[in-house]
């Protein structure tokens, strides 16, 4: 499902207009990655969380010439699925 697909059922779901549906999935969205961004967790209980965590510095390969290199540390998102979203998908 895209993100299209996804207006189309909220706004079928909730009864309002797919632009409103659209507006309010990218308020919802934005809010979220603005919050993860600043380093703050958002959960949606039963659904999941998601948060920012912090990737340590690491050595790779280089797949064609099998040469080492470093990978820097990062930050990146996360995605923790909830129970009910964990039980809904066996």
């Amino acid at each position: 499902m895209n993100k299209e697909e996804l207006v189309k059922e909220v706004s079928k779901k909730s009864k309002v207009s797919q632009k409103t549906a659209a507006d309010i999935l990218s308020a919802t969205l934005e809010t979220i990655q603005k919050t993860v961004s600043k380093g703050k967790k958002v959960t949606l209980v039963g659904f999941g969380t998601f948060e920012a965590r912090k990737r340590a510095a690491r050595t790779g390969r280089n797949p064609q010439t099998g040469a080492a290199l470093k990978i820097a540390a990062k930050t990146v998102p996360a995605f923790t699925a909830g129970k009910k979203f964990k039980e809904s998908v066996k």
